[in-house]
């Protein structure tokens, strides 16, 4: 009985919180479309401190942002909303406009075909979707299989047995493609600068030499840290040291 309630009540609570989500959504929309672009930012951030994470609420934080003319937030919720949607097109649209507005223009380490080639393909999903395929091609497998296993005519089993191998193949590329995803997101800890402009340094101390200087919107990888330092990363193979304050991670779910 109190198994029940419990669950009851968990089922209440969700949708609860998913009908009060929906009104601060909607409230949202209408404060942006008035232009009442702080009062916008209010209700999506309540709607994140909820619990709720989705690609449209930092889509739409992202366009908000930019409306004040705040390139950095806008470019961090763009950003994010890229993590959960990677070939969301309208949301890279509206990046690129931002990172145009930023002052560091960061070039791309040079990568060999075969490496572009991988990217394009395993970055076209991300690990769960991948997985998600995996799990279907697994169930068609056996299915397949099944179908191969009892046919009595000779065309079915042959193309069956076919389609079961194929089914197979692809599921472990999929597992394949989904571990690289996995591991890559892992790996990389992506940031956005914040402070107007930072003094990146040789040593994790302000005595230290600088090495170059960055500007807010710029985005970094987080390579290790120490204490209130972080190491960083460019675009382009720079590293160096930078004050943790001074920018913000975009893994922080």
């Amino acid at each position: 009985m109190f198994k029940n309630l419990a669950i009851f009540f968990s089922l209440f609570t969700v949708l609860l919180c998913t009908a009060q989500n929906n009104k601060l959504f909607d409230e949202a929309t209408a404060a942006y479309n008035s232009g009442e672009y702080e009062k916008a930012i209010g209700f999506y951030t309540d709607i994140l401190d909820n619990g709720e994470h989705s690609t449209a609420v930092y889509y739409n934080l992202g366009n908000t942002y930019y409306k004040l003319n705040k390139i950095a937030e806008s470019i961090y919720y763009y950003e994010k909303a890229l993590l959960l949607s990677p070939n969301d097109e309208e949301v890279k649209t509206n990046l690129s406009y931002a990172q145009n507005m930023t002052l560091d223009a960061i070039g791309t380490m040079p990568e060999t075909g075969l490496s572009k080639l991988y990217k394009s393909i395993t970055g076209k999903f991300t690990f769960d979707q991948w997985g998600y395929f995996a799990i279907a091609f697994m169930f068609l497998f056996v299915l397949l299989y099944i179908l191969f296993y009892y046919a009595n005519a000779s065309t079915l089993k042959r193309w069956s047995f076919i389609g079961s191998i194929l089914a197979l193949f692809i599921c472990i590329i999929a597992i394949v493609f989904a571990y690289i995803q996995r591991r890559d997101f892992k790996d990389l800890q992506p940031a956005i600068i914040f402070a107007e402009e930072s003094s990146i340094k040789s040593e994790p101390n302000v005595s230290s030499q600088q090495v170059f200087v960055i500007h807010a919107g710029t985005k970094v990888n987080v390579i290790d840290q120490l204490d209130d330092w972080n190491r960083i990363q460019l675009a382009d193979g720079k590293t160096g040291w930078i004050q943790k304050n001074e920018l913000k991670l975009l893994k922080d779910f």
